[in-house]
């Protein structure tokens, strides 16, 4: 099957991390989701708002301005705005200040987990559903490690990535999988309205150094993963009694620039902590050869004026990713907590 397209359009009735809160703290920040640039600023209720870059005035970038209270003030004239994008002071002038034309966009925004959500949508004030949580980010019970990464690449490439088996083998050869192996297993795959999980039953033990590290003696593991809108994947490991999530929101900044924030949660009999101090270096070998990857393959669909894809059943998720992308960029599906199984299960035999 070949296929023909661009990037997929922008999902903007969504939320996504614009940055960590310690970034903010030190001041007004500058930033780009969707191509669209932001300033995040905190006031001293210790409220974080995002504004459109942009003031209204004369242009200028409001991320170069200050913080004044609960404000950001303009380098250039002092203009303030509210965390509402409304103007509430222009010096030296005199009667009211607020109007239609000194407005700047405000979006909204949601702090969590250490992280800065933002709602791509200004018009939509109340979202109808909140941001992505890490789902063992806050248990005592597991060890956490979290890394950030940009990627020169399509949202819809880089998740894809993330979620691909079969180049683990070959490109990550040694420090996960490799090509020597050759287990046929069977792939379940379950849509829903919001996401798409695939099932891999009766695998044996990846080979490489994260195989040896979660189970040193062997034996079969439980894996899934998995795609949820607008943008995050999941990659969860259960050998024995450890259990490993790895989770990635990515935020979109352009057609081809997506930034992954990352976070790995590990349980571990006895000395969980201490393998945890592995994974994040262990991750970063894994993302920096990702990254080559994908820039290469980047610079190649740019060459040739789009993608074109020959894809198999093998490429278990990638189909279903971009569909959902397609749909969700049309207004048809959205982010759930309730999602509805669409269909039966698919079956299918890979080599691993």
């Amino acid at each position: 099957m070949s296929e023909s397209h661009h990037p997929v359009d922008h999902v903007r009735d969504a939320w996504y991390i614009a940055a960590t809160s310690k970034h903010v703290e030190r001041g007004p920040i500058a930033c780009e989701i969707l191509d669209t640039p932001l300033v995040l600023f905190q006031g001293e209720g210790g409220k974080i708002a995002a504004l459109l870059d942009r003031c209204a005035h004369r242009n200028v970038p409001l991320s170069v301005g200050r913080v004044r209270g609960d404000e950001i003030e303009c380098g250039y004239h002092g203009w303030r705005y509210g965390a509402d994008g409304i103007c509430r002071h222009v010096p030296t002038m005199c009667g009211p200040v607020e109007g239609r034309a000194r407005r700047v966009e405000s979006y909204p925004v949601r702090e969590q987990q250490g992280y800065v959500w933002v709602y791509m949508n200004p018009e939509e004030p109340s979202p109808d559903h909140e941001p992505y949580r890490f789902p063992y980010l806050d248990e005592a019970t597991y060890s956490s490690t979290a890394y950030s990464y940009d990627f020169s690449a399509s949202v819809h490439a880089t998740l894809e990535n993330i979620l691909d088996v079969p180049h683990t083998a070959f490109l990550h050869g040694g420090l996960f999988r490799n090509s020597k192996e050759a287990n046929e297993i069977t792939v379940l795959i379950q849509r829903y309205t919001d996401r798409v999980e695939a099932q891999f039953v009766g695998e044996p033990r990846p080979g490489g150094i994260l195989g040896w590290l979660l189970a040193p003696r062997g034996g079969t593991t439980e894996h899934w993963d998995r795609f949820l809108l607008p943008s995050v994947a999941e990659v969860e490991y259960k050998l024995g009694r450890s259990h490993l999530l790895i989770s990635s929101a990515l935020t979109p900044l352009g057609d081809f620039k997506t930034r992954m924030y990352a976070v790995a949660s590990l349980r571990f009999p006895v000395i969980g902590r201490l393998i945890s101090r592995f994974l994040r270096p262990f991750a970063m070998m894994v993302v920096r050869q990702d990254a080559k990857m994908l820039t290469h393959q980047s610079e190649a669909i740019r060459r040739f004026g789009g993608e074109r894809f020959a894809s198999t059943a093998v490429d278990v998720l990638g189909a279903h990713i971009l569909r959902l992308l397609r749909r969700s960029a049309r207004g048809e599906s959205r982010p759930s907590t309730t999602a509805e199984p669409v269909g039966d299960p698919e079956r299918m035999i890979m080599r691993v």
